[in-house]
């Protein structure tokens, strides 16, 4: 794929919306494009994770274990997800397994460039600080409307 068409992806996903398209191109430039096989893992719950993943083409099956070990269904990432974007801050490990369910293409994110970029450009330091803010406001507000059931 041409490296506009993977600058046009970046930009529809949401923690690289309003980032101008020449910064996306330096993350896009320095990406890292893998193949993935129908019904082989990208990763593994529970591994160190050094990198997020966007998805380019086909869909990947999310699972985490149950406490028994057992692997159970938690959602579907289609074109344009952005799988594991905490590792593009921080060492953190992968909170679920994700598998091919069917020949799929993705852009790894390394964490380095990730920084390089938010050292080149400040601003997009703090539109990404936002989106995270947003994202961990939302959440807990969706954890506070858990709470009554489990008084």
């Amino acid at each position: 794929m041409a490296l506009n068409d993977d600058i046009a992806l970046l930009s529809d996903i949401a923690l690289f919306a309003d980032i101008g398209e020449d910064k996306l191109r330096l993350i896009a430039f320095g990406a890292e494009r893998r193949r993935v096989a129908k019904g082989h893992e990208l990763f593994r719950e529970g591994a160190p994770a050094d990198c997020a993943y966007a998805v380019a083409s086909g869909r990947f099956s999310l699972t985490k274990a149950d406490f028994d070990g057992k692997p159970q269904p938690i959602g579907i990432a289609g074109l344009g997800a952005l799988l594991s974007e905490l590792a593009l801050i921080s060492m953190v490990e992968r909170k679920f397994t994700a598998t091919a369910e069917e020949d799929s293409e993705v852009i790894r994110i390394n964490r380095p460039l990730f920084r390089r970029m938010l050292e080149e450009y400040p601003e997009v330091t703090v539109l990404v600080e936002a989106r995270i803010r947003d994202n961990l406001q939302a959440m807990i507000r969706r954890v506070e409307a858990l709470a009554g059931r489990f008084a």
